[in-house]
């Protein structure tokens, strides 16, 4: 079955970095664009970052731009989200989506989730 498996997730003071992973199986990943959201309390669930299926354009939300970098790794079926300087608005759970057509159709895949908490 498909399957997203983040991790990489926790506590982190203001300013400081985390990687983050997913893991991904069950569909053909180099044929997926892969997105990172992220939702916080009271929050609309957001647009984080988002990544063509070969890796050859991304795009990023204005409040992490120049923070965040997602990258893939399609050997290994991963993909990436590096967050630099983070801040306390950053506190959410990141989820991992795969976007990809199955006969013909869009599909959405999606990881259980991973909090991040930014706080001193």
């Amino acid at each position: 079955q498909v399957q997203l498996v983040e991790s990489g997730g926790g506590l982190v003071q203001p300013g400081g970095s985390l990687r983050l992973s997913c893991a991904a199986s069950g569909f053909t990943f180099n044929n997926a664009a892969m997105n990172w959201y992220r939702q916080a309390p009271g929050k609309e669930r957001e647009l984080v970052a988002d990544i063509t299926s070969a890796g050859g354009s991304t795009n990023y939300a204005d409040s992490v731009k120049g923070r965040f970098t997602i990258s893939r790794d399609n050997a290994e079926n991963t993909v990436y989200l590096q967050m630099n300087n983070l801040k306390a608005e950053d506190t959410a759970v990141y989820y991992c989506n795969a976007r990809t057509k199955v006969w013909g159709r869009l599909r959405d895949y999606w990881g259980q989730g991973t909090q991040v908490t930014v706080s001193s």
